[in-house]
C-alpha cells in the first residue's frame, strides 16, 4: 500500500496546481503566457503521477495497454533491418515486478543471452508485441499488464498472479 506521506504530497500538489489554474484562468486575458505555463505544469504533473504507482505495492489494471519505452535508440542509418515476426532474436533482459521493483529474472545474471523466434508464441504476448520493429543494440523498457504477461496464474515462486511486469531489453 502507498505510504500516507506520498499520497498526501501528491494531493497537496494537485490541489495547489488546480487552485493556481483557477486563479490564472480569471487573469488569462491579461497574462496568456502565464496561463500556458500553468497548463503545461498541470499536464506534467498528471504525467508524473500517472506512473506514481510503480514500486508502491500496486499493479496496473490487468487489461492496461502495453507500454513501450525506448531507452537507447539506434539511428535509422545504423539499423538496416528491424525485427519482424519469424525473426530469431537474441537479447539480454532484466525483469522486475512493477508493484515493488523486485527483480525476478535476468539473462545478465546468467551471462547468457536469451533467444527465441518473434511472433511464434514462445514468450509472453507482451514480448511478442513489444519487440517488433526493434534494431540490434536498441534498449527498450516494456511495462506489461498481466493480460499480456502471465495472467491470473502468474509463474509460481517468482511472479504472483495478476502481476504487472517491467522488462529492460537490449537486442543483440
Amino acid at each position: 500500500a502507498r505510504s500516507e506521506p506520498a499520497r498526501f504530497s501528491r494531493r497537496v500538489l494537485l490541489r495547489a496546481t488546480v487552485a493556481q489554474c483557477a486563479e490564472l484562468s480569471a487573469q488569462r486575458e491579461s497574462r496568456p503566457s502565464m496561463w500556458f505555463f500553468v497548463a503545461g505544469f498541470v499536464a506534467a504533473v498528471a504525467v508524473a503521477t500517472a506512473d506514481a504507482k510503480a514500486c508502491e505495492g500496486e499493479d496496473l489494471a490487468s487489461d492496461a495497454p502495453l507500454r513501450i519505452g525506448v531507452k537507447h535508440r539506434i539511428a535509422e542509418a545504423d539499423c538496416p533491418r528491424k525485427s519482424a515476426p519469424g525473426d530469431k532474436l537474441k537479447m539480454h533482459y532484466t525483469g522486475t515486478l512493477y508493484s515493488d521493483c523486485s527483480k525476478f529474472d535476468s539473462s545478465r545474471d546468467r551471462d547468457t543471452p536469451f533467444e527465441f523466434t518473434l511472433g511464434q508464441g514462445m514468450v509472453i504476448k507482451g514480448w511478442d508485441d513489444g519487440l517488433r520493429g526493434m534494431c540490434a543494440g536498441e534498449v527498450r523498457k516494456l511495462t506489461i499488464a498481466s493480460d499480456l504477461g502471465y495472467g491470473d496464474a502468474g509463474s509460481p515462486d517468482r511472479i504472483p498472479g495478476g502481476a504487472t511486469l517491467v522488462f529492460e531489453i537490449q537486442l543483440s
